[in-house]
């Protein structure tokens, strides 16, 4: 039977745990991996979390995968990994993902806009032009 995107989020939810903007920072503290799944002209439009890499969503399993030539150093297993997006779907998929690659501690921030609401530090957009 084929499934819906709506089953797929709901069994990604299911396998990761959403954290707070305050479990987050903890966590970061703690030297924890935030990687922001957004599509580029998102980030660009509104900043990400500090400190945050961004890895767009079809780019995750290259980025994690130590096998793949694209392979991005950042992501290592033994490293708690926090996930976020616009709104917690895209974050939800690409941290059941990563638990698939191996990736054992693995956190759903769900949505930007909480992090922003809650105080979160960011990285500043880079103003068009400079």
């Amino acid at each position: 039977m084929a499934m819906t995107v709506k089953q797929m989020i709901e069994a990604a939810n299911a396998a990761i745990p959403r954290i707070t903007p305050q479990q987050a920072r903890e966590m970061i503290a703690g030297g924890a991996l935030v990687v922001d799944v957004r599509d580029a002209p998102e980030v660009e439009k509104s900043g990400k979390v500090q400190g945050a890499i961004h890895v767009s969503r079809g780019m995750l399993e290259f980025r994690a995968d130590p096998e793949s030539p694209y392979h991005d150093k950042t992501f290592d297993r033994t490293r708690p990994v926090i996930v976020y997006c616009a709104s917690g779907g895209r974050s939800a998929l690409s941290g059941k993902t990563l638990k698939e690659f191996g990736y054992d501690r693995v956190f759903n921030l769900g949505a930007f806009k909480d992090w922003v609401d809650a105080g979160g530090e960011i990285d500043k957009p880079i103003e068009p032009g400079m």
